[in-house]
């Protein structure tokens, strides 16, 4: 059976948990690709073997619904800011399975405690249980 301690300590976890996660901003699933292009102009320095292409160019994938969903992402800051927004989604999901951990452990404390209440209670009523008194028997005089 979990002590008082353990209970307190899982309660603490769940809120610092719940806390943490008020606290995520922006997010968005999936992940953030450079692309490099060959345009396919003969005299263009992307033209030689050696050269990766243009760009980087970014691209953001992600499945919705079994697709796979691809979004261009403009160069610069925006490339910053989505890396953010796919760092605090990934924190969020990390929150999320152990928030989930934490409060099934905490439910299954709960009831550990609830079911040794219910065992302690039951015996403490039967032994509170009155012998059951007999009226005296009615002796007639013979």
């Amino acid at each position: 059976m979990p002590s008082q301690s353990d209970l307190e300590r899982l309660i603490q976890r769940r809120d610092e948990l719940k806390a943490e996660m008020a606290g995520i901003g922006d997010m968005r699933p999936g992940s953030l690709i450079p692309r490099f292009r060959k345009c396919g102009k003969p005299n263009c320095h992307c033209a030689s073997e050696t050269s990766p292409g243009h760009g980087p160019s970014w691209s953001l994938t992600r499945e919705i619904n079994g697709k796979t969903i691809t979004k261009v992402i403009p160069p610069g800051a925006a490339v910053e800011i989505t890396r953010q927004q796919i760092n605090e989604f990934k924190r969020f999901r990390e929150l999320s399975r152990e928030l989930i951990d934490v409060s099934d452990k905490l439910c299954d404390a709960k009831l550990e405690i609830s079911k040794a209440d219910a065992e302690a209670t039951a015996k403490k009523g039967a032994s509170k249980k009155g012998s059951i008194q007999k009226s005296p028997k009615n002796s007639s005089p013979s």
